[in-house]
């Protein structure tokens, strides 16, 4: 397992200082948050990304997010999959091998929604794979439908392609409806993408995503996760993905560094000591 740190944890910081801050930190990999990413680019190259990303020697890990695929209508949905296809280029330009995507399932909903959605789904996979890109299926705790790993898995399933997986994200895991054995769903084969966070005392109910901390020092329950990843022989990247706004004040170096120690320890990894000081 691989670590790594999203752009979100610092949301307000440049993106140049995103990449100096973890590779600073002897972090190896980024994971885009590709509206910070396309702002960038509006004065920027994409040579010039991979070129700063390819000095401090860092990999992005994962693009996040795209919504608006799955159910999205009329122009709604031309503009969506305009913007995921000029994502898509991105990624392959970047080297990005994951793009993580959301359902869109916020309200009522009929079996002909999901049926649509199936469609857009295995639509997108083979966009994606045309371009050597995965997507990462993310279920939301507050969805109205997808919102658990079970449901989540037999959907990716059922749209069989190979492009096509899961997005394990521990905020949604941990405050909706999924359970520990739904675990039994993930496999080396299905499992594209891991984020990992943690709340401490706050109902499951009421759990924002400004609510999230380190892992390690809420009450999620991570061993049972870690062990079934272990079990899988899972080598992808887990990404700690912090949307909270305390972390967004702290210099980008110093939340690499504190994230990618608790990210370490959680993963029963070692944690590199620092280099002396000349």
């Amino acid at each position: 397992m691989r670590p790594a740190i999203s752009q979100v944890c610092t949301l307000a910081a440049s993106f140049e200082d995103d990449l100096d801050g973890v590779a600073d930190a002897a972090g190896t990999a980024v994971e885009l948050w590709l509206t910070k990413l396309e702002e960038y680019l509006t004065n920027h190259s994409v040579a010039e990304v991979k070129a700063r990303a390819d000095d401090r020697g860092l990999t992005f890990a994962a693009a996040s997010y795209q919504g608006g695929l799955l159910l999205s209508q009329a122009e709604a949905r031309r503009a969506a999959w305009e913007q995921f296809e000029q994502r898509l280029d991105l990624c392959q330009a970047l080297s990005v091998p994951t793009i993580v995507i959301t359902a869109d399932f916020l309200g009522p909903f009929q079996e002909v929604d999901i049926e649509r959605a199936q469609v857009s789904l295995k639509q997108a996979g083979q966009l994606a794979a045309s371009r050597g890109v995965k997507l990462a299926l993310e279920f939301q705790a507050r969805n109205t439908f997808l919102n658990n790993l079970e449901t989540a898995a037999y959907f990716v399933q059922s749209v069989q392609e190979p492009a096509v997986g899961l997005c394990l994200d521990m905020f949604h895991f941990s405050t909706g409806t999924s359970k520990t054995e739904d675990l039994a769903y993930l496999s080396a084969q299905n499992l594209f993408h891991v984020q990992v966070c943690d709340i401490a005392d706050r109902p499951r109910e009421l759990a924002a995503d400004s609510d999230r901390i380190l892992p390690g020092d809420g009450d999620f329950r991570y061993q049972p996760i870690i062990e079934h990843l272990r079990r899988i022989s899972y080598e992808g990247y887990v990404s700690l993905e912090l949307l909270n706004p305390l972390f967004w004040k702290i210099d980008p170096a110093r939340v690499a560094e504190i994230g990618l120690t608790a990210l370490r320890i959680v993963l029963g990894q070692n944690v590199p000591k620092k280099p002396a000081s000349a």
